[in-house]
């Protein structure tokens, strides 16, 4: 774990949130518009707007990242979350989930949700333990959502204390 390091989304980072999110969303799903605006302007999209984007590093390599979308004052979307494929099983996306919980919470986040698709199987499991609960997914959010998860902020901030006593150990 002590080869993880969480850093705040500069603008030279966007190459890499772009192709960590643009590898899974092609191989999985097909991008949509709203895919393409984010990827190329999450400054615009994401950041501008009142949201965050982190960075994991691994070993000082850019390994995976993760977005936090203002939806209103109190909620925010976990959102293109990904690790390269040539660091995954490492640890990075609990490290990066945990990471943007107290993020969320800077941000004055109340609750966090997700979108994702059972396809994704894997990131579900993640979700899962992590704390995310399910709840029915609204229609017309994304084409590909089947899923809708929701975590209050005490929990995830307790689920963020719990993970690093555990790294600490």
């Amino acid at each position: 774990m002590s080869h993880i390091k969480i850093v705040d989304y500069k603008p030279e980072h966007q190459p890499y949130f772009e192709k960590f999110n643009r590898a899974w969303i092609e191989e999985m799903f097909e991008m949509e518009p709203v895919d393409e605006w984010v990827l190329t302007h999450p400054g615009k999209a994401i950041i501008e707007p009142g949201g965050a984007i982190l960075m994991a590093e691994y070993d000082g390599m850019m390994a995976g990242t993760v977005s936090l979308r203002k939806v209103n004052d109190t909620r925010y979307e976990f959102t293109k979350m990904a690790v390269d494929n040539n660091f995954r099983r490492k640890g990075i996306a609990e490290a990066i989930s945990y990471a943007s919980f107290r993020k969320a919470k800077e941000l004055g986040a109340q609750m966090v949700i997700l979108y994702s698709n059972k396809k994704n199987a894997g990131a579900i499991k993640l979700y899962e333990k992590i704390g995310f609960q399910h709840v029915e997914v609204e229609q017309g959010v994304y084409k590909r959502a089947n899923v809708k998860m929701v975590i209050d902020i005490e929990a995830a901030i307790q689920a963020a204390d719990k993970y690093e006593e555990l790294v600490r150990l």
